[in-house]
């Protein structure tokens, strides 16, 4: 089943880099932005955790 699914991934991702690769770009740099803003703000919460402690 895991198998499959990451199959049919690989083959959409694959399919959308061939077909609209400034697309697939454009959604890994907002995802990426995301990420980074989501890990930056739980650091910062931590931190002021950590420091209230």
């Amino acid at each position: 089943m895991n198998k499959g699914v990451l199959a049919v991934l690989v083959v959409f991702f694959g399919f959308w880099m061939f077909t609209d690769p400034h697309g697939l770009a454009d959604f890994t740099q907002a995802t990426g932005d995301s990420v980074g803003g989501w890990g930056q703000q739980l650091f910062s919460s931590l931190i002021e955790f950590l420091g209230d402690l």
